[in-house]
């Protein structure tokens, strides 16, 4: 993409908002249920990206399929729902940017794979809910990322063709999702990254180590 793109998305956990604390604490309020000690943050926090699936994994060993998961799922996430917005932020940096986007006129949205019952009060409670012109969660389309189902409806709702858009995001399916929907894709090495292949294996178009590079990248800075 030679200019600015017309749309502009983010995945939202790692990309625009800091939520780990409040998922791992989560995590870890599970495993005090179950006699069990806390485990690091640093720990817990890579696997924030993954979801429930991921938090289950480093906490309990316990994988989909295992017996115990659907139990284990679903009292993470009703602890989740009761601290979604105890220390969830969005990254002050990242917070900066969006002013100037704003200021810029550059418009924006948010694509995740968060379901809408605890995105919706996040994106909320946060004040972005007015400011993106589009708010797509994991359960939005019949299809989650790395399937690119979800950024063509972000596309469609704000009336942009998917060539036009620029998507960044802190894990490998966001790049695998924006590239099977043939859009830009920005790495967001502030986010939580996962485990597994190094950031520049993911065939991302740029990676940007800081949120103010994205203003680079826009030539905005």
């Amino acid at each position: 993409m030679s200019a600015r793109p017309d749309l502009l998305l983010f995945d939202l956990d790692g990309t625009l908002i800091d939520s780990a604390p409040d998922l791992a604490g989560a995590a870890n309020d599970l495993r005090g249920r179950d006699g069990l000690a806390p485990l690091p943050y640093d720990a817990l926090r890579p696997m924030v990206g993954s979801g429930a699936r991921g938090m289950i994994g480093v906490a309990f060993g316990v994988a989909p399929g295992d017996a115990r998961f659907d139990a284990l799922r679903d009292a993470f996430l009703d602890r989740y729902t009761e601290r979604l917005l105890q220390q969830t932020r969005v990254f002050d940096a990242v917070a900066e940017v969006l002013d100037r986007l704003d200021a810029a006129g550059q418009r924006w949205g948010i694509v995740t794979n968060k379901a809408m019952r605890f995105t919706q009060p996040i994106v909320q409670g946060l004040g972005l809910q007015a400011r993106a012109v589009v708010v797509i969660a994991g359960d939005t389309t019949p299809h989650a990322k790395p399937h690119p189902e979800p950024l063509f409806e972000a596309a469609r709702r704000a009336g942009v063709p998917p060539a036009l858009c620029a998507y960044v995001g802190d894990d490998a399916r966001d790049v695998e999702a924006g590239r099977a929907a043939g859009m830009t894709t920005l790495v967001a090495a502030w986010g939580y990254l996962g485990q597994g292949r190094a950031v520049a294996d993911w065939g991302a178009d740029h990676v940007l180590a800081q949120p103010h590079h994205l203003l680079s990248w826009l030539e905005l800075a």
